[in-house]
């Protein structure tokens, strides 16, 4: 999606974090280091795009696949966002782009839930801390239900593009913004103390996480009559490729998908996240119909 150049940012409602040194966040694990697929892949997918409970006692989480490291001592220097105030600048760097997106889908949801309150968005080089535990580039983005934060490590979408096979466009990065803030606004609707521990297809992982991708939908479809406070409308119609865009970044992080690309089979009993297929059903499902009918923890298995 393209945003209107003129369009003034907020960029109060995100926080940059710079001079955390990349990767050993759990287990030692790194991206980096040409061809390294297999157990990292699954490592990082496993939590690509969710949520992180590390830290509160919820589902989700890494602990069985490795120590979380300590990396409280790292030297953070927390920097502005002056250069990200309009939709001019959030059309050609990564950084601006969350932080205009980050302000349209805060705006969007305001309208839509009563009684919210904005997540925190914190966008970060290498690692940080968060309150669910070290928040490194070999865990991709997360929701942290403890402090309420987004996290995004700016290099991931390189890496959504380079490890995933996704196209990583403009929608398909804001789509990644506003999958995570769907996982808050099931953190403040309640759905999130529904989806407990198991994995299977038709566990409440699965349904939290496809209500967030549906609730991404929702947002995407209304995205364009979202304006700042002089009334200037943040983005562009969404175009028929940008959509296509999208769902082929959701097509990535199937479960299914990264089974297959990791060990080559297809083990529906160790869903977290839900097909494919799914993903890109209820996307499309939020996109055609608003987030009234993104109520994956109502429908029957077999709706899912």
């Amino acid at each position: 999606m393209t945003f209107n150049d003129n369009v003034r940012v907020d960029t109060s409602k995100v926080q940059r974090r710079t001079g955390g040194s990349g990767g050993g966040g759990r287990g030692g694990l790194k991206i980096a280091g040409g061809g390294l697929v297999g157990v990292i892949v699954l490592f990082v997918v496993g939590q690509l795009l969710g949520v992180n409970l590390l830290g509160s006692g919820g589902i989700g989480g890494l602990g069985s696949l490795g120590t979380v490291s300590d990396q409280s001592t790292q030297s953070v220097t927390t920097g502005n966002l002056d250069e990200c105030q309009t939709g001019e600048a959030a059309n050609v760097d990564d950084v601006c782009r969350m932080t205009a997106a980050s302000d349209a889908i805060d705006r969007y949801w305001a309208t839509q839930v009563g009684n919210y309150r904005a997540p925190g968005v914190v966008l970060y080089d290498g690692s940080t801390q968060s309150g669910c535990g070290p928040a490194t580039a070999d865990v991709g983005p997360f929701y942290c239900p403890a402090d309420e934060s987004i996290y995004v490590d700016t290099a991931f979408f390189q890496t959504l593009r380079t490890d995933f096979g996704a196209s990583g466009g403009s929608l398909a990065q804001m789509y990644v913004l506003a999958h995570e803030w769907g996982h808050h606004i099931s953190n403040l609707i309640g759905s999130m103390n529904l989806a407990g521990r198991a994995s299977g297809p038709t566990s409440g992982s699965v349904r939290l996480e496809l209500q967030a991708d549906c609730f991404a939908g929702a947002w995407t479809r209304s995205a364009s009559t979202v304006s700042d406070d002089s009334g200037v409308p943040f983005l562009k119609p969404v175009t028929t490729e940008q959509i296509a865009d999208a769902l082929n970044a959701a097509a990535a992080v199937g479960d299914d998908s990264i089974q297959q690309r990791s060990t080559g089979s297809i083990n529906p009993e160790g869903f977290t996240h839900g097909t494919s297929e799914q993903r890109q059903r209820w996307f499309q499902t939020g996109y055609d119909q608003g987030p009234t009918a993104c109520a994956t923890f109502d429908v029957d298995g077999s709706q899912l």
